[in-house]
């Protein structure tokens, strides 16, 4: 079955409040307005239950089907948060909050399955229960955990859960997917040398707190060259080096490196938590510094469920016409702790010849709507076909 008419007519509609939540963004768990909207619109197409401020800010509604004779539920989950990005697209609807972006289409996602949402409460043409969520804070805030740790999955008797991404590059409406590891964990590395500072004329009575980050930043490379087996996949990337000070003739008494961690597996998450502090010990201890390493784990390896992932490319080629292998991710997503709790998969849509994501002259391509909305329509009536 290809893309829905329903969609195609309700496509302006759609749009519209995509743009509208373009103009209005909302970053990490602030999105009071968002939420409000989204919960507006929920208890206007009439779900039977609309539940605000699961997960701080997030909102979930419960659409019942025309029968329920299996006690199916299943879940569908968009990310609603914006970025702190300066939007430079000069779009008439651009957003109006200075330093605040909707830079990663969040705002199509939230469109996209308000569309559906729509769509399944006037039709009911299935047999169950679907839950639709609608996550705050995606981007770096663990929005996602928030929710699960409220006890959603539980609360609703959510069996499996649904997620997807535009993804720009790929022609406009297409899918593509990967079973197993799709999305890498994304850790985080705080690194803060201490020695003896002074005068950068007299370097013999210092312990040069520079060449010890220095050493360090270049010899993390080695985790991935020399720690790592080949195959496997892994990032360590130092992002930030600053010092306690910024004077040209002053060699300070300590320097602060912070950096990222991308891995595919548990093990290889392991290997470099361990190979940074133990990289970092040695070089204090050449140089006769000292060192304190803080490494936090953010979102973890998401991993799309087998079974899950072959219907939902099913149901992807069946309203486009086909559905690509996707290419591993190396940046993060926390849907990942959503799959952790409950089997499911996570889809691409494609967003056509646009910029990247956190780019600030990115834009949702609303072309994509009636495609993105029939997927999640299909997904539902497919996996929990009406009863006869």
């Amino acid at each position: 079955m290809p893309v829905k008419n329903r969609f195609a007519e309700l496509q302006a509609e759609i749009t519209e409040w995509r743009r509208d939540l373009h103009e209005n963004p909302e970053i990490l768990f602030e999105t009071h307005r968002t939420s409000a909207l989204v919960a507006e619109k929920l208890r206007a197409f009439g779900c039977e239950e609309v539940v605000e401020g699961i997960g701080r800010t997030g909102v979930v509604g419960v659409i019942k089907g025309k029968s329920d004779t299996t006690g199916k539920v299943i879940g569908l989950r968009a990310d609603m948060d914006a970025l702190p990005i300066l939007e430079a697209t000069g779009l008439d609807y651009a957003s109006k909050t200075p330093g605040a972006m909707h830079a990663c289409g969040h705002d199509g996602h939230t469109a996209m399955l308000l569309g559906a949402a729509k769509y399944l409460s006037e039709t009911r043409n299935f047999d169950g229960t679907v839950v639709v969520i609608f996550q705050p804070a995606e981007e770096g805030g663990g929005g996602g955990k928030e929710m699960c740790d409220d006890g959603m999955m539980d609360r609703w008797g959510i069996q499996e859960v649904y997620g997807m991404h535009n993804w720009p590059g790929k022609p406009v409406g297409s899918f593509a997917i990967r079973s197993g590891a799709f999305f890498a964990a994304t850790d985080q590395f705080d690194i803060v040398f201490e020695g003896k500072g002074g005068h950068a004329a007299k370097p013999q009575e210092t312990v040069d707190t520079t060449v010890m980050a220095a050493q360090a930043i270049l010899a993390l490379q080695t985790i991935a060259s020399r720690n790592a087996d080949p195959v496997d996949r892994i990032v360590v990337s130092a992002t930030s080096f600053e010092t306690s000070s910024k004077a040209f003739n002053v060699i300070p008494q300590s320097v602060h490196i912070k950096g990222t961690v991308r891995t595919m597996t548990a093990a290889m998450r392991d290997l470099a938590e361990r190979r940074i502090k133990e990289i970092c010990a040695g070089i204090a201890a050449t140089f006769g510094g000292q060192v304190e390493v803080t490494y936090h784990r953010g979102y973890p390896v998401m991993v799309n469920h087998e079974d899950q992932t072959a219907f939902a490319a099913e149901v992807a080629a069946s309203v486009s016409g086909q559905c690509d292998e996707a290419p591993l991710v190396m940046g993060g997503e926390d849907f990942a702790f959503m799959l952790e709790e409950r089997p499911g998969a996570y889809i691409l849509v494609g967003n056509g010849d646009s910029a990247s994501v956190h780019h600030p002259e990115y834009n949702f391509n609303d072309e994509a709507i009636p495609a993105g909305c029939s997927w999640w329509a299909e997904i539902v009536e497919q996996r929990m076909p009406a009863a006869q």
